[in-house]
């Protein structure tokens, strides 16, 4: 029996600022050789964002609170996307170079997206909300 390979599930759109963009693809070549699936997978994420200047208040950016659900457990769990120096799980911060960090990436409340864990397992979450400080001090629009 041959093995299944299971293709990449739909995507919904994502935004991501213009500087998250440049420091993130800078990132992800950074990573390529220590972590390439996520690398890729990141790199993958810019490649089909849409670039926007200002963030709107609930998109997902680096620095965003976010509270997302796992829709296999229903776990809520509330994070703060950081980049790889600043992680600190116990702290809430999570790194954009892990699988649920660049499936976070680009979204705003209420979507979900599939994401693969590192097993290989196909999960999904949902973002229920997302605060983008960036947007509040600036008062940006969606």
């Amino acid at each position: 029996m041959e093995p299944q390979i299971e293709t990449a599930r739909p995507s919904p759109p994502i935004a991501v600022t213009r500087e998250d963009h440049d420091r993130l693809a800078d990132l992800a070549a950074a990573a390529s050789n220590r972590l390439p699936e996520i690398a890729d997978r990141l790199s993958a994420e810019l490649a089909r964002a849409r670039i926007v200047e200002k963030a709107a208040p609930t998109l997902v950016t680096m620095g965003a609170h976010v509270s997302f659900r796992d829709e296999e457990s229903g776990e809520v769990r509330d994070v703060t996307l950081v980049y790889p120096k600043d992680q600190d799980l116990a702290q809430g911060r999570l790194s954009v170079l892990t699988p649920v960090g660049t499936a976070l990436l680009g979204l705003s409340a209420g979507q979900s997206i599939p994401w693969r864990t590192r097993d290989g397992r196909w999960k999904t979450l949902t973002v229920v909300n997302a605060a983008n400080p960036a947007a509040v001090s600036t008062g940006a629009e969606a």
